[in-house]
Protein backbone atom coordinates (compact mmCIF):
# COMPACT_ATOMS: atom_id res chain seq x y z
CA UNK A 1 0.00 0.00 0.00
CA UNK A 2 1.36 3.46 -1.05
CA UNK A 3 1.18 5.78 1.98
CA UNK A 4 -1.14 8.31 1.72
CA UNK A 5 -0.23 12.09 2.94
CA UNK A 6 -4.37 12.70 4.11
CA UNK A 7 -4.90 13.07 7.89
CA UNK A 8 -8.19 12.55 8.83
CA UNK A 9 -9.77 14.61 11.24
CA UNK A 10 -10.57 13.11 15.09
CA UNK A 11 -14.72 14.45 14.56
CA UNK A 12 -17.28 13.15 11.98
CA UNK A 13 -16.08 14.39 8.12
CA UNK A 14 -17.28 14.28 5.04
CA UNK A 15 -14.17 13.14 2.70
CA UNK A 16 -15.09 14.00 -1.15
CA UNK A 17 -13.17 12.92 -4.16
CA UNK A 18 -13.36 11.67 -8.02
CA UNK A 19 -13.71 8.50 -8.31
CA UNK A 20 -10.67 6.02 -8.81
CA UNK A 21 -8.69 8.76 -6.00
CA UNK A 22 -8.87 5.63 -3.44
CA UNK A 23 -11.71 7.11 -0.90
CA UNK A 24 -13.06 3.65 0.02
CA UNK A 25 -9.39 2.20 -0.10
CA UNK A 26 -8.25 4.52 2.61
CA UNK A 27 -11.40 4.41 4.71
CA UNK A 28 -10.88 0.25 4.94
CA UNK A 29 -7.36 -0.05 5.68
CA UNK A 30 -7.85 3.14 8.58
CA UNK A 31 -10.95 1.99 10.02
CA UNK A 32 -11.02 -2.33 10.18
CA UNK A 33 -13.41 -2.01 12.98
CA UNK A 34 -15.53 0.38 11.52
CA UNK A 35 -19.55 -0.10 10.53
CA UNK A 36 -19.35 0.05 6.29
CA UNK A 37 -22.18 1.01 4.60
CA UNK A 38 -21.29 0.82 0.76
CA UNK A 39 -24.13 2.13 -0.99
CA UNK A 40 -22.71 0.94 -4.72
CA UNK A 41 -24.03 -2.14 -3.49
CA UNK A 42 -27.82 -2.73 -5.17
CA UNK A 43 -28.60 -4.53 -1.69
CA UNK A 44 -27.78 -1.58 0.86
CA UNK A 45 -28.88 0.81 -1.76
CA UNK A 46 -32.19 -0.22 -2.03
CA UNK A 47 -32.44 -0.24 1.92
CA UNK A 48 -31.13 2.67 2.83
CA UNK A 49 -33.53 4.18 0.04
CA UNK A 50 -36.31 2.95 0.83
CA UNK A 51 -35.70 3.20 4.23
CA UNK A 52 -33.34 6.00 5.15
CA UNK A 53 -34.33 5.61 9.05
CA UNK A 54 -32.88 1.84 9.50
CA UNK A 55 -29.43 3.34 10.08
CA UNK A 56 -30.67 4.90 13.31
CA UNK A 57 -32.30 0.93 14.13
CA UNK A 58 -29.08 -0.98 13.22
CA UNK A 59 -26.66 1.82 15.58
CA UNK A 60 -29.18 0.61 18.37
CA UNK A 61 -28.40 -2.36 18.37
CA UNK A 62 -24.79 -2.01 18.09
CA UNK A 63 -23.65 0.45 20.76
CA UNK A 64 -20.37 -0.95 20.43
CA UNK A 65 -20.02 0.88 17.05
CA UNK A 66 -17.60 3.84 17.46
CA UNK A 67 -17.28 4.71 13.50
CA UNK A 68 -19.69 4.15 10.84
CA UNK A 69 -18.28 4.68 7.23
CA UNK A 70 -20.72 5.53 4.63
CA UNK A 71 -19.26 5.24 1.38
CA UNK A 72 -21.05 6.97 -1.80
CA UNK A 73 -23.43 9.15 0.49
CA UNK A 74 -24.61 11.37 -2.42
CA UNK A 75 -26.34 8.06 -3.95
CA UNK A 76 -29.02 8.43 -0.88
CA UNK A 77 -29.23 11.86 0.19
CA UNK A 78 -32.00 11.71 2.26
CA UNK A 79 -29.43 9.94 4.29
CA UNK A 80 -28.05 13.17 5.83
CA UNK A 81 -30.96 13.90 7.60
CA UNK A 82 -30.84 10.24 9.99
CA UNK A 83 -27.03 11.13 9.96
CA UNK A 84 -28.02 14.44 11.68
CA UNK A 85 -30.37 13.03 14.40
CA UNK A 86 -28.07 10.66 14.86
CA UNK A 87 -24.71 12.71 15.41
CA UNK A 88 -26.75 15.15 18.42
CA UNK A 89 -27.72 11.65 19.88
CA UNK A 90 -24.68 9.59 20.25
CA UNK A 91 -21.79 12.31 20.71
CA UNK A 92 -19.11 9.12 21.03
CA UNK A 93 -20.18 7.69 17.01
CA UNK A 94 -18.05 9.39 14.26
CA UNK A 95 -19.21 9.18 10.80
CA UNK A 96 -17.49 9.24 7.76
CA UNK A 97 -19.08 10.38 4.73
CA UNK A 98 -17.29 9.70 1.79
CA UNK A 99 -18.71 11.03 -1.88
CA UNK A 100 -17.61 11.20 -5.55
CA UNK A 101 -19.88 14.06 -6.08
CA UNK A 102 -21.57 16.72 -4.45
CA UNK A 103 -24.45 17.63 -6.53
CA UNK A 104 -26.95 15.61 -4.90
CA UNK A 105 -25.76 16.48 -1.58
CA UNK A 106 -26.33 20.25 -1.85
CA UNK A 107 -29.79 19.98 -3.21
CA UNK A 108 -30.30 17.13 -0.30
CA UNK A 109 -29.69 18.95 3.05
CA UNK A 110 -25.70 18.91 3.45
CA UNK A 111 -26.00 22.34 5.11
CA UNK A 112 -27.68 20.68 7.79
CA UNK A 113 -24.52 19.23 8.87
CA UNK A 114 -21.76 22.44 9.12
CA UNK A 115 -20.61 22.77 11.94
CA UNK A 116 -21.17 18.83 13.04
CA UNK A 117 -19.16 17.21 10.34
CA UNK A 118 -15.86 18.70 8.67
CA UNK A 119 -15.81 18.84 5.00
CA UNK A 120 -12.45 17.20 3.38
CA UNK A 121 -10.74 16.05 -0.08
CA UNK A 122 -9.12 12.93 -0.99
CA UNK A 123 -6.68 14.24 -4.21
CA UNK A 124 -4.75 11.76 -6.88
CA UNK A 125 -1.30 10.83 -5.79
CA UNK A 126 1.20 13.51 -5.18
CA UNK A 127 4.85 12.87 -6.26
CA UNK A 128 5.80 12.87 -2.75
CA UNK A 129 3.58 9.79 -1.88
CA UNK A 130 4.94 7.91 -5.06
CA UNK A 131 9.03 8.54 -3.99
CA UNK A 132 11.06 6.81 -6.15
CA UNK A 133 8.23 5.90 -8.29
CA UNK A 134 7.34 8.94 -9.20
CA UNK A 135 7.68 9.32 -12.97
CA UNK A 136 7.40 12.90 -14.72
CA UNK A 137 6.25 10.94 -18.02
CA UNK A 138 4.05 8.92 -16.84
CA UNK A 139 2.43 11.60 -15.02
CA UNK A 140 1.68 13.53 -18.13
CA UNK A 141 0.11 10.72 -19.74
CA UNK A 142 -1.38 8.37 -17.62
CA UNK A 143 -2.06 11.19 -14.70
CA UNK A 144 -1.90 10.14 -10.79
CA UNK A 145 -5.36 8.46 -10.38
CA UNK A 146 -4.76 5.74 -7.75
CA UNK A 147 -7.30 3.45 -9.83
CA UNK A 148 -5.32 4.19 -13.08
CA UNK A 149 -1.94 3.36 -11.73
CA UNK A 150 -2.31 0.42 -9.82
CA UNK A 151 -4.36 -0.96 -12.53
CA UNK A 152 -3.21 -4.15 -14.79
CA UNK A 153 -4.00 -2.20 -18.16
CA UNK A 154 -3.63 1.53 -17.13
CA UNK A 155 -3.98 2.74 -20.83
CA UNK A 156 -7.36 0.88 -20.87
CA UNK A 157 -8.54 1.89 -17.42
CA UNK A 158 -7.57 5.46 -18.24
CA UNK A 159 -9.48 5.66 -21.56
CA UNK A 160 -12.66 4.29 -19.80
CA UNK A 161 -12.57 6.47 -17.15
CA UNK A 162 -14.44 9.32 -18.64
CA UNK A 163 -16.89 6.92 -20.02
CA UNK A 164 -17.75 5.58 -16.34
CA UNK A 165 -18.19 9.04 -15.22
CA UNK A 166 -20.67 9.44 -18.64
CA UNK A 167 -22.81 6.62 -17.50
CA UNK A 168 -22.62 5.93 -14.04
CA UNK A 169 -22.85 9.90 -12.34
CA UNK A 170 -24.11 11.76 -15.40
CA UNK A 171 -26.76 9.43 -17.21
CA UNK A 172 -27.69 7.66 -14.74
CA UNK A 173 -28.53 10.31 -12.43
CA UNK A 174 -30.05 12.56 -15.02
CA UNK A 175 -27.93 15.50 -14.72
CA UNK A 176 -28.29 15.97 -18.23
CA UNK A 177 -31.09 15.68 -21.11
CA UNK A 178 -29.14 15.20 -23.96
CA UNK A 179 -26.16 13.00 -22.97
CA UNK A 180 -24.59 13.33 -26.60
CA UNK A 181 -24.22 17.48 -25.91
CA UNK A 182 -22.47 16.84 -22.83
CA UNK A 183 -19.68 13.94 -24.32
CA UNK A 184 -19.48 17.26 -27.25
CA UNK A 185 -18.62 19.31 -24.18
CA UNK A 186 -16.34 17.48 -22.18
CA UNK A 187 -14.02 17.31 -25.60
CA UNK A 188 -14.64 20.79 -25.93
CA UNK A 189 -13.88 22.24 -22.41
CA UNK A 190 -10.72 20.04 -22.81
CA UNK A 191 -8.93 22.80 -25.00
CA UNK A 192 -9.76 25.31 -22.28
CA UNK A 193 -6.82 23.56 -19.88
CA UNK A 194 -4.70 26.04 -18.55
CA UNK A 195 -6.21 28.92 -19.62
CA UNK A 196 -8.32 31.73 -19.04
CA UNK A 197 -12.39 30.18 -19.45
CA UNK A 198 -14.48 32.16 -22.02
CA UNK A 199 -17.76 29.42 -22.10
CA UNK A 200 -19.14 31.28 -24.90
CA UNK A 201 -16.35 29.79 -27.43
CA UNK A 202 -17.21 26.40 -25.35
CA UNK A 203 -20.95 26.54 -26.40
CA UNK A 204 -19.82 27.71 -29.75
CA UNK A 205 -17.51 24.95 -30.17
CA UNK A 206 -19.88 22.24 -29.14
CA UNK A 207 -22.77 23.48 -30.56
CA UNK A 208 -24.72 24.34 -27.30
CA UNK A 209 -26.35 27.26 -25.75
CA UNK A 210 -24.23 29.17 -23.55
CA UNK A 211 -26.31 28.75 -20.62
CA UNK A 212 -26.36 24.96 -20.99
CA UNK A 213 -22.52 24.84 -21.62
CA UNK A 214 -22.73 26.84 -18.16
CA UNK A 215 -24.52 24.68 -16.49
CA UNK A 216 -22.16 21.53 -17.97
CA UNK A 217 -18.89 23.18 -16.09
CA UNK A 218 -20.93 23.39 -12.64
CA UNK A 219 -22.09 19.14 -13.27
CA UNK A 220 -17.92 19.33 -14.12
CA UNK A 221 -16.83 20.91 -10.71
CA UNK A 222 -19.90 18.90 -8.53
CA UNK A 223 -18.56 15.67 -10.34
CA UNK A 224 -15.12 16.92 -8.21
CA UNK A 225 -13.93 16.44 -12.42
CA UNK A 226 -12.53 19.79 -12.88
CA UNK A 227 -11.95 23.25 -10.91
CA UNK A 228 -11.34 26.76 -11.84
CA UNK A 229 -8.73 29.10 -10.48
CA UNK A 230 -9.69 32.83 -9.70
CA UNK A 231 -7.91 36.12 -10.39
CA UNK A 232 -5.28 37.25 -7.68
CA UNK A 233 -6.61 40.91 -6.76
CA UNK A 234 -5.20 41.74 -3.44
CA UNK A 235 -4.22 45.58 -3.64
CA UNK A 236 -3.76 45.56 -7.13
CA UNK A 237 -2.35 48.39 -9.61
CA UNK A 238 -2.77 47.13 -12.53
CA UNK A 239 -5.70 46.14 -14.17
CA UNK A 240 -6.66 42.61 -14.43
CA UNK A 241 -8.47 40.23 -15.82
CA UNK A 242 -11.27 38.64 -14.28
CA UNK A 243 -12.36 35.48 -15.89
CA UNK A 244 -11.13 32.62 -14.07
CA UNK A 245 -8.77 29.72 -15.11
CA UNK A 246 -9.89 25.84 -16.15
CA UNK A 247 -8.26 23.07 -15.05
CA UNK A 248 -9.14 18.63 -15.39
CA UNK A 249 -8.83 17.65 -11.77
CA UNK A 250 -5.83 14.92 -13.14
CA UNK A 251 -3.23 15.61 -16.24
CA UNK A 252 -3.74 12.12 -17.26
CA UNK A 253 -7.42 12.73 -17.19
CA UNK A 254 -7.23 15.48 -19.72
CA UNK A 255 -4.99 13.94 -21.93
CA UNK A 256 -7.37 10.69 -22.64
CA UNK A 257 -10.35 13.65 -23.22
CA UNK A 258 -8.06 16.10 -25.51
CA UNK A 259 -8.71 14.85 -28.93
CA UNK A 260 -4.83 14.73 -30.91
CA UNK A 261 -5.24 15.18 -35.03
CA UNK A 262 -2.43 16.71 -37.08
CA UNK A 263 -3.51 20.19 -36.59
CA UNK A 264 -2.68 19.87 -32.31
CA UNK A 265 1.00 20.60 -31.98
CA UNK A 266 1.88 17.91 -29.79
CA UNK A 267 4.31 20.55 -28.01
CA UNK A 268 0.83 22.39 -27.00
CA UNK A 269 -1.25 19.58 -25.45
CA UNK A 270 2.29 18.53 -23.10
CA UNK A 271 2.31 22.00 -22.04
CA UNK A 272 -1.46 22.14 -20.88
CA UNK A 273 -0.65 18.92 -19.29
CA UNK A 274 2.23 19.63 -17.31
CA UNK A 275 0.79 23.25 -16.05
CA UNK A 276 -2.26 21.20 -14.92
CA UNK A 277 0.27 18.45 -13.22
CA UNK A 278 1.42 21.24 -11.21
CA UNK A 279 -2.01 22.92 -10.44
CA UNK A 280 -3.36 19.53 -9.45
CA UNK A 281 -0.37 19.39 -6.77
CA UNK A 282 -0.48 22.47 -5.49
CA UNK A 283 -4.20 21.94 -4.75
CA UNK A 284 -3.18 19.26 -3.09
CA UNK A 285 -0.99 20.95 -1.10
CA UNK A 286 -3.13 23.41 0.04
CA UNK A 287 -6.36 20.72 0.89
CA UNK A 288 -4.09 19.02 3.06
CA UNK A 289 -2.28 21.88 4.98
CA UNK A 290 -3.00 22.54 8.36
CA UNK A 291 -2.15 26.18 7.69
CA UNK A 292 -4.95 27.24 5.26
CA UNK A 293 -3.82 28.70 1.52
CA UNK A 294 -5.60 29.49 -1.31
CA UNK A 295 -4.27 28.76 -4.97
CA UNK A 296 -4.85 31.75 -7.60
CA UNK A 297 -3.06 32.84 -10.91
CA UNK A 298 -2.48 36.47 -12.06
CA UNK A 299 -2.87 37.95 -15.11
CA UNK A 300 -3.06 41.62 -16.87
CA UNK A 301 -5.17 43.22 -18.84
CA UNK A 302 -1.55 43.96 -21.04
CA UNK A 303 -1.21 40.14 -20.81
CA UNK A 304 1.65 39.80 -18.28
CA UNK A 305 0.46 36.56 -16.55
CA UNK A 306 1.84 34.24 -13.58
CA UNK A 307 0.30 30.33 -13.85
CA UNK A 308 -0.24 30.13 -9.99
CA UNK A 309 -0.28 32.47 -6.86
CA UNK A 310 -0.29 30.11 -3.21
CA UNK A 311 -1.37 32.60 -0.67
CA UNK A 312 -1.89 32.14 3.11
CA UNK A 313 -0.89 33.00 6.70
CA UNK A 314 2.54 31.71 5.84
CA UNK A 315 2.70 31.54 2.38
CA UNK A 316 3.01 34.23 -0.94
CA UNK A 317 4.66 32.61 -3.51
CA UNK A 318 4.41 33.03 -7.41
CA UNK A 319 4.77 30.02 -9.92
CA UNK A 320 5.25 30.45 -13.27
CA UNK A 321 5.42 26.96 -15.42
CA UNK A 322 6.97 26.34 -18.75
CA UNK A 323 7.47 22.91 -20.80
CA UNK A 324 10.81 24.09 -22.05
CA UNK A 325 13.84 22.87 -21.57
CA UNK A 326 15.83 26.25 -21.80
CA UNK A 327 15.31 29.04 -19.66
CA UNK A 328 14.48 32.36 -22.06
CA UNK A 329 14.68 35.85 -20.53
CA UNK A 330 10.95 36.85 -21.88
CA UNK A 331 10.05 33.84 -19.97
CA UNK A 332 10.43 35.35 -16.77
CA UNK A 333 8.34 38.73 -17.86
CA UNK A 334 5.25 37.75 -15.67
CA UNK A 335 6.75 36.62 -12.74
CA UNK A 336 9.20 39.70 -12.74
CA UNK A 337 5.73 42.47 -13.58
CA UNK A 338 4.35 40.52 -10.07
CA UNK A 339 7.53 41.20 -8.04
CA UNK A 340 7.79 44.63 -8.91
CA UNK A 341 3.91 44.48 -7.72
CA UNK A 342 4.15 42.48 -4.83
CA UNK A 343 8.33 42.63 -3.57
CA UNK A 344 6.78 40.32 -0.71
CA UNK A 345 6.09 37.43 -2.57
CA UNK A 346 8.65 34.45 -3.28
CA UNK A 347 9.12 33.74 -7.09
CA UNK A 348 9.78 30.08 -8.85
CA UNK A 349 10.06 29.52 -12.36
CA UNK A 350 9.59 25.37 -13.16
CA UNK A 351 10.84 23.43 -16.39
CA UNK A 352 11.93 20.62 -17.92
CA UNK A 353 15.09 21.38 -17.73
CA UNK A 354 18.06 20.09 -15.57
CA UNK A 355 19.61 22.90 -13.99
CA UNK A 356 19.18 24.63 -10.97
CA UNK A 357 19.74 28.79 -11.35
CA UNK A 358 18.57 32.04 -9.78
CA UNK A 359 18.11 34.43 -12.80
CA UNK A 360 16.85 37.89 -11.98
CA UNK A 361 16.28 36.63 -8.47
CA UNK A 362 14.00 34.15 -9.59
CA UNK A 363 14.66 30.75 -8.64
CA UNK A 364 14.54 28.41 -11.78
CA UNK A 365 14.15 24.46 -11.09
CA UNK A 366 13.48 21.70 -12.66
CA UNK A 367 9.96 21.00 -12.07
CA UNK A 368 10.31 17.20 -11.23
CA UNK A 369 12.81 17.81 -8.21
CA UNK A 370 10.02 20.91 -7.13
CA UNK A 371 7.38 18.03 -6.97
CA UNK A 372 9.02 15.49 -5.12
CA UNK A 373 9.81 18.38 -2.25
CA UNK A 374 6.19 19.47 -2.39
CA UNK A 375 4.66 17.84 0.98
CA UNK A 376 2.12 19.75 3.05
CA UNK A 377 4.06 19.30 6.42
CA UNK A 378 6.21 22.11 4.75
CA UNK A 379 6.25 25.17 3.58
CA UNK A 380 6.16 25.76 -0.37
CA UNK A 381 9.61 27.52 0.01
CA UNK A 382 10.42 23.91 1.27
CA UNK A 383 10.26 22.90 -2.33
CA UNK A 384 12.43 25.71 -3.89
Amino acid sequence: MIRRIFQAPKQSYFLFGPRGTGKSTWVRQHYPDALYIDLLAPDAFRRYQATPEYLSQLLSARRDTKTIIIDEIQKVPQLLDVVHQLIESYSDVRFILTGSSARKLKRGGVDLLAGRALSKALHPFMAVELGNRFSLETALTRGMVPLVLEAPQPDETLESYIGLYLKEEVQNEGLVRRIGDFGRFIEAASFSQGAQLNISDVARDCQVQRKAAEAYFGILEDLLLAFQLPVFTRRARRQLQSHPKFYFFDAGVFRAIRPAGPLDAPAEIDGAALEGLVAQHLRSWCAYRQVPCDLYFWRTRAGLEVDFILYGKDTFCAIEVKNTAVIRSRMLNGLVAFKEEYPEAQTCFLYRGQDRARIKDIVCMPVTDFLMQLHPDKTVLAAI
